[in-house]
């Protein structure tokens, strides 16, 4: 069966000033496996020859508006997104032109689309399509509100990193679709290791499992599972997989 490359990219929407890291896995007879992580990158330039170093990249799954008209308030995928989300707290920051006028995301975007990546393209084409990670946890695990894992003390981030990779290793028993994390990649999901990190290692580890939830988000639509589109990719949108996969 042909294998299919997919990447997912927990985008710094900063630039230069905040790290990405990229997590890609290959699709083989139903199975998405993690291999290969990049972390620690910074700029948008170095994202972009991270993805063009990628043999037979198929797709790209982005935490990161990529389509941004708007000049204030919020998209309108964002605002969709909150009315259905927002209950379980996991409504989605703003991003307009004012506040993004060179946005990473756009730029990168505007990138793979020259490179033959489309918008929620036919996944016998090359595909990219904008992601978000609160919602999708809540669909793919069947949670009644967001993961709280970002914000907080050091013992808040590290205990909810600990429950996202618990998460993350409970995909490998998916009837949906499994993931496997090869063990040269037990170190991100580690929860000792995760309890003895802080600053800057802790951001990293936490860009790494959200790129690794891009990446499956990545692998569900490549295999055509359940979706919903917020938005258009006229002026922006999020695609949410709508099926529990565990």
């Amino acid at each position: 069966m042909h294998t299919q490359i997919i990447a997912g990219v927990d985008l710094a929407w900063m630039g230069a000033r905040n790290p990405t890291a990229i997590a890609v896995g290959k699709i083989e007879c139903g199975v998405i496996e993690l291999s290969s992580v990049f972390v620690g990158l910074y700029g948008t330039q170095s994202v972009i020859e991270a993805l063009d170093g990628i043999v037979d990249l198929q797709g790209v799954a982005i935490d990161g508006p990529l389509i941004i008209r708007n000049q204030i308030g919020q998209r309108e995928c964002e605002r969709e997104v909150g009315v259905f989300y927002g209950s379980r707290k996991a409504s989605c920051h703003t991003s307009n032109l004012r506040r993004f006028p060179d946005a990473a995301g756009v730029k990168l975007s505007s990138h793979l689309v020259s490179a033959g990546f489309r918008h929620l393209a036919p996944t016998n084409h090359k595909w990219q399509l904008e992601c978000y990670p609160h919602p999708a946890l809540i669909e793919i695990f069947g949670l009644s509100e967001r993961l709280a894992y970002k914000k907080g003390t050091i013992l808040q981030k590290r205990h909810g990193q600990i429950e996202l990779s618990k998460l993350i290793m409970a995909l490998e028993e998916s009837a949906t679709l499994p993931l496997r994390v090869p063990g040269a990649f037990h170190m991100y999901i580690d929860a000792d290791r995760i309890s003895a990190l802080r600053g800057d290692q802790l951001k990293h580890n936490e860009d790494v499992l959200d790129a690794i939830v891009c990446m499956y988000i990545g692998a569900l639509y490549q295999s055509g599972q359940e979706q919903s589109i917020f938005g258009t990719p006229v002026d922006g949108y999020i695609y949410v997989p709508a099926k529990r996969c565990v």
